[in-house]
């Protein structure tokens, strides 16, 4: 949120959870892959060692002390103002295709340039960026985030230019893709753990931090250095700057650092512990480094809890508690040289709390608050009016356009209640062709925008609205194709918005979370669990009651990407002849998507639930009742509709309405949930056998519990569970419509193989024999 509105965020732990890393250096590359260092000279620049030393991994393992940051080179050119003159390129091999954080790093000379210019190749494009290399020198700047295509190409590499509107120099050393594994050996070994799960300490001595910054104890108590380090990196990085003068570091001006802890604590009677600010006054005569009074430090952990408590209390069903702000001895707020706070913002050790803490809902709100708070912060310190960035938009649709070859995209604003400067003005829409990476967006003025297309090609969009305050969130993501040889047109609904925690475990002698029957959903991926909660005894609350395993460590537990459109549509693609769209469930409900037009429906529900999560503003029925009728005015016009998702049944088996629904129109019933054990889930049925996850891991979302269905009227099972040979799916061959129902999600299917053979048999099933349906 805080790089969306323009900050540049320094995290002193590592950020990426990407686990591989590469590294391409002009010192040669340790790994023995096929990455490049290439360098071009122009008739006035050429490349030259600098006279400082340089970044070079000389070891795969590094010790106490051992500064990777001072055992290389770098190299220097002079600059040009005209473009494409001398540059240096760092091409890596990559090992896998997935998403890598870039870092580059460069020595800062004293006539270093400040608008460097980077260019990242992705598979979304070219993205550039101008890095002020006068500052921050001798470490690890983060650029950005993209998709690169596995092994070495030259549509997959960083170049830097010594174009320049300054007359000087721009420097060339490492540039880093991926966070990687821990390479810092403690006690005579590492930890065995992506970087991103480990201190802070070891992601500093690998960014070239001196030794007194993460080491103050000497080897003799990481604990501690790990948490001092924290501020010692702020102040090594901001000293010399306007912020932190009179110490010596690399320049770059940080304004306020902020510490995001959970606490300890517990109650025994179902009652939040809430948040707790704390800050420093008594230390430097009462002055921060550049002479600001520190009492700033308690004004932003004041606006910390007061939007914290006022947002939480908006959107959940809780009564949240600001429970005071302590002026004390903290080294994450005596140590920064510039405004600091610690901000403890619920206890991990009290049920209440956790309930909320693990719901992906609570973490956006609770971060929104924390953005604004600094946001707040930031804008009272320049004397400046505050605007709030969008929240993401909502009824997001596409049709195909009233020019040949177009798609038409549509999408509503979402006006944020408890922030009124949070009003979009602008919106951007991405786009990705295949399966490459998003490109930069195209602005638009409007919510709507027509693209040209080529058939053939399955074109992929997000959009995000921005305001003076910054970019919102994306859009889920939305998929379309052309077919050049069209014999019908389907429609792909996305009602897979669910995004939840575990599932509740609340007795009077229980309490915590069972992973066993629901994981829950993460928003992306989850990062945060060690493993499946062992103790659920309430007596034993503040002692063993929340110890859990350790299976889950280290591991980035998939969740809800947001992305099954494409997953449904490239299965579609393969069947031939069949073009399609897609839309969000609320541009369906709203009326503003008409099934009727489309011949075949196809609506995706994945994990979709009303789970019972605390957020007024979240809703998870898998068919409200504006989707109901939606749906059944479309089958008695004699549409196709294909249904799946893990809990059609048990989510609608709750009031006879619901009930009636499922039996009258789409003809099943819910017969119980599968017990089963094992990594995956085995289903008979097509003339296949196929796989679905039962377990949390990082390829794709669990589907723990799935439903099993039962056929009403002249229905027919048409796939079945191996477990038990239980109802799959059923099939319904009606005179007027056609209905397939999975009671497990289509994208679960673990071979792409396997997904397009059963889409093609549930398209054919549609389209055999059905007169007057290929429209």
């Amino acid at each position: 949120m805080l790089e969306n509105a323009g900050a540049n965020v320094f995290t002193p732990r590592e950020r990426d959870t990407q686990k591989r890393e590469i590294i391409v250096d002009n010192d040669g590359n340790r790994n023995g892959t096929n990455s490049l260092y290439l360098e071009v000279k122009s008739r006035k620049a050429r490349w030259e060692k600098t006279s400082l030393p340089g970044f070079a991994q000389r070891k795969r393992i590094y010790a106490e002390g051992e500064n990777p940051f001072l055992d290389g080179t770098a190299r220097f050119a002079q600059t040009e103002k005209k473009k494409n003159k001398a540059f240096a390129e760092w091409v890596p091999d990559i090992p896998e295709t997935g998403e890598y954080a870039v870092y580059v790093s460069y020595q800062s000379l004293p006539n270093s340039v400040s608008d460097a210019k980077y260019l990242v190749f992705h598979n979304g494009g070219v993205t550039e960026f101008k890095v002020n290399q006068r500052i921050g020198g001798g470490t690890w700047v983060y650029l950005g985030t993209f998709t690169f295509d596995k092994g070495s190409n030259d549509y997959g590499m960083v170049v830097l230019s010594n174009e320049s509107r300054e007359k000087g120099v721009v420097c060339a050393d490492a540039v880093r893709f991926g966070g990687g594994m821990g390479n810092i050996a403690r006690g005579g070994k590492t930890s065995g753990l992506p970087r991103y799960l480990e201190g802070a300490r070891y992601s500093a001595q690998w960014a070239g931090m001196p030794y007194p910054v993460y080491a103050g104890y000497k080897g003799k108590d990481d604990l501690s250095d790990d948490i001092n380090v924290r501020s010692r990196a702020i102040n090594y990085l901001s000293g010399g700057s306007v912020f932190n003068p009179g110490e010596q570091g690399l320049g770059v001006p940080f304004e306020m650092s902020m510490a995001l802890h959970s606490d300890a604590g517990f109650k025994t009677d179902d009652r939040i512990v809430g948040t707790l600010g704390i800050y420093t006054t008594d230390f430097n005569n009462g002055e921060l480094a550049a002479g600001t009074d520190r009492y700033a430090s308690r004004d932003l952990a004041d606006l910390f809890l007061t939007r914290l408590r006022q947002d939480i209390r908006s959107i959940f069903n809780t009564d949240w508690t600001r429970r005071s702000m302590w002026n004390r001895n903290y080294s994450e707020t005596r140590l920064p040289a510039v405004p600091s706070a610690i901000v403890e913002i619920l206890s991990h050790q009290n049920f209440a709390d956790m309930r909320l803490g693990h719901d992906p809902n609570f973490k956006f709100t609770a971060s929104r608050a924390l953005y604004k708070s600094i946001l707040q912060y930031i804008c009272t310190q320049h004397k400046k009016e505050y605007v709030v960035q969008p929240l993401p938009v909502s009824n997001f649709a596409i049709r195909f356009g009233k020019k040949k070859n177009t798609l038409e995209l549509s999408w509503k604003g979402v006006n944020d209640p408890l922030e009124p400067t949070a009003t979009p003005r602008e919106y951007i829409v991405y786009t990705r062709i295949g399966r490459g990476g998003f490109d930069n967006g195209v602005r638009v003025n409007n919510p709507f925008h027509t693209v040209k297309i080529e058939p053939g090609i399955v074109y992929s969009f997000k959009v995000t609205a921005v305001n003076r305050g910054g970019e919102s969130f994306p859009s889920e993501i939305l998929a379309a194709y052309k077919s050049e040889h069209e014999k019908a047109r389907v429609l792909i609904i996305n009602g897979f918005d669910r995004i939840s925690g575990p599932a509740v475990v609340n007795t009077p002698d229980e309490a915590g979370f069972d992973m066993v029957q629901d994981p829950g959903v993460p928003y992306l991926y989850d990062i945060s669990l060690c493993g499946i909660q062992q103790n659920f005894n309430r007596k034993e609350a503040g002692k063993r009651l929340g110890e859990s395993g350790n299976e889950y460590e280290g591991m980035k537990i998939a969740g809800n990407t947001f992305d099954y459109p494409f997953m449904h549509g490239k299965a579609i693609q393969a069947a031939g002849g069949y073009s399609f769209t897609s839309c969000s469930d609320e541009a369906v409900e709203s009326g503003s998507v008409a099934l009727e037009d489309y011949p075949i429906a196809d609506y995706i529900l994945g994990l979709e639930k009303a789970d019972g999560n605390l957020s007024r503003t979240a809703y998870y029925k898998t068919f409200s009742s504006p989707m109901q009728r939606a749906l059944a005015a479309y089958c008695r016009s004699g549409g196709n509709l294909l249904v799946s998702g893990a809990y059609i049944g048990s989510d609608m088996n709750d009031s006879q309405g619901n009930r009636e629904f499922t039996q009258n129109v789409l003809k099943y019933r819910f017969g119980n949930s599968l017990q089963t054990s094992g990594g995956q889930i085995g289903i008979q049925g097509l003339g296949r056998s196929l796989s679905i996850p039962r377990l949390p891991n990082e390829q794709a979302y669990p589907v723990t519990a799935p439903d099993c269905i039962l056929p009403m009227a002249t229905a027919f099972p048409v796939m079945t569970y191996a477990d038990g040979n239980q109802p799959a799916a059923i099939a319904y061959k009606g005179n007027d419509y056609r209905t397939f129902v999975m009671s497990f999600p289509f994208e679960s299917i673990r071979e792409e193989a396997n997904r397009t053979a059963v889409m093609a048999s549930i398209l054919h099933f549609f389209t055999a024999d059905n007169t007057g349906m290929n429209r």
